[in-house]
Formats: structure tokens, C-alpha cells, sequence
């Protein structure tokens, strides 16, 4: 008699994940990367304001001759004390179907606020970081970036 409870009880587990799948797929972004774009930082962010800010600087070619390997480099201007910290270096690819390419975190023992690294770029679109302070802030830098080569097929 175990043994049929426990199915019973797995078929009714099954159809309920079943019922609630096709609301869960129409939810998900199906429109285009833009929508991405503000969802993704959406989830970082929590719903807070992006300030653009001249504290955030970015370094990327503007003409890649191959999008597969663009390199980026974000810094910030920031003591890195304890009480004035970056704790959080996010990049994103505006224009790719994946829209986020990096996250990294810091503490004040990183001593700069650096991070670089290479993204793959489909098309030509603009490169995004997202810096988010031990203050709770959130600013942000764009560029734009020529592809000549595509870089994800």
C-alpha cells in the first residue's frame, strides 16, 4: 500500500508542475534583447536607479576586425576602504541573446576596482557596466562596439 501512495502522490506532483509550467513560459522574456537587457539588470538591481557616472570607466576597441574575442576592461574610481567600496563589476552585451557576459566581486582587499576580460559579440551593439557600490548604488558606463567578424556564429 506504500508503494501506491508514494505513486499516487508523484503523479500528482507531476501534474501539478505541469499545470504551472505554461504560465511560468509565457512569463519568461520573449521579446527582444532590450527586454533582456532591462530585465537582467533588473534582477541586479532590484528595481534601484542606474546613475550613469564618470566614476565608471571603460576601455573596449571601437572596431573589433572578430567578435569572438573583444577585449573589455572596467575601472572605478573608488577608495576601497571598508566604508567606500566597490562590490560588484557587471558587463553586459546589449545586443546578444545572452545579454550578461560577466560579474565579478570585489572587497575593499581587492585595493583597485579593476576588472578585464574578453566577451563574445554577435553583432555590433553596445557594451554596458554596471558597478555596484557598498553604498547600495548603482552606476553604470556604456560604448558602442563595431563588429567587422561575428563572433557567435
Amino acid at each position: 500500500m506504500q508503494r501506491r501512495s508514494f505513486l499516487r502522490g508523484l503523479g500528482l506532483v507531476a501534474v501539478a508542475s505541469t499545470v504551472s509550467t505554461p504560465t511560468m513560459l509565457l512569463a519568461a522574456p520573449k521579446g527582444p534583447n532590450e527586454l533582456n537587457i532591462d530585465l537582467a539588470v533588473k534582477a541586479i538591481t532590484g528595481a534601484k536607479a542606474v546613475v550613469k557616472s564618470e566614476k565608471v570607466h571603460m576601455k573596449a576597441p571601437e572596431i573589433a576586425e572578430n567578435g569572438a574575442v573583444v577585449p573589455v576592461t572596467v575601472t572605478v574610481d573608488s577608495p576601497m576602504t571598508d566604508d567606500d567600496y566597490i562590490k560588484a563589476i557587471h558587463i553586459f552585451a546589449t545586443k546578444n541573446s545572452n545579454v550578461r557576459c560577466a560579474d565579478v566581486m570585489l572587497t575593499p582587499m581587492n585595493g583597485i576596482a579593476m576588472f578585464a576580460t574578453r566577451v563574445k559579440l554577435g553583432k555590433s551593439q553596445e557594451i554596458m557596466a554596471l558597478v555596484e557600490t557598498s553604498k547600495g548604488e548603482f552606476l553604470s558606463t556604456s560604448q558602442s562596439v563595431k563588429v567587422t567578424i561575428g563572433g557567435c556564429g
